[in-house]
């Protein structure tokens, strides 16, 4: 018999961001146990996004936090599926992924600093603020199946397109109910002035993007 060589994945890598995500997890209920519970049930009670969305809603710790933890997770989740699907020609996957934590920190971040400076154009900041704060309160919380999804793919159902498929209908459906939400909370401000707020939106999602994209073909 020739031996065939057989190269195996070292896990611990990302056996550290998960967990690290998992502390991240842990500090937030520990410094906002109120706040973590609220959060918790987000998509059946939107309580957490209600009492939240004033005073600088962004810049409170137990937000960072979770979408630190949306970051982290996120990024491992896109590194799997680019996996995979075999899209990944970096031989080295740690740099794979910081390659991908990277790029998507630098694309959320300039999202949002676009989306702030949207708010100041229309000089409405509070207004835009507590929709940022509502869509990135239910991407944070996809955040919660994602990571499930990360364990699953990695120690339990290793490579499983099924979990894949599945957990991006969840982050769908998640972020459906968030919009969903949103324009029922803001229904009054929607339907005297519908114009003007679907211009906010168009603002908020589209312009960022086609300005990133400008951007990245230059």
């Amino acid at each position: 018999m020739n031996p065939i060589e057989k190269s195996i994945t070292s896990l611990d890598w990302m056996t550290l961001v998960l967990f690290s995500g998992l502390v991240l997890l842990a500090i937030g209920k520990y410094i906002n146990n109120a706040k973590f519970l609220n959060f918790i049930i987000l998509p059946f009670n939107d309580k957490y996004v209600l009492l939240n969305s004033r005073k600088g809603p962004l810049l409170n710790w137990f937000h960072i936090l979770m979408s630190l933890f949306q970051l982290l997770n996120l990024s491992l989740f896109i590194y799997l599926v680019l996996d995979v699907f075999k899209m990944i020609t970096v031989l080295d996957p740690i740099m794979a992924f910081f390659v991908i934590l990277g790029g998507l920190a630098l694309f959320e971040l300039t999202k949002l600093i676009l989306q702030a400076f949207t708010g100041f154009v229309f000089n409405n900041q509070e207004f835009i603020l507590s929709i940022i704060f509502s869509k990135t309160s239910y991407l944070n919380y996809s955040s919660l199946v994602i990571a499930l999804a990360n364990i699953l793919l990695i120690y339990v159902l290793i490579d499983s397109k099924t979990i894949i498929y599945g957990a991006i209908a969840l982050i769908i459906i998640i972020n459906g109910i968030g919009t969903i939400k949103l324009l029922k909370n803001y229904q009054k401000a929607m339907f005297p002035y519908f114009v003007y707020f679907i211009l906010y939106l168009c603002a908020l999602e589209i312009a960022p993007l086609v300005l990133i994209g400008s951007y990245l073909k230059v």
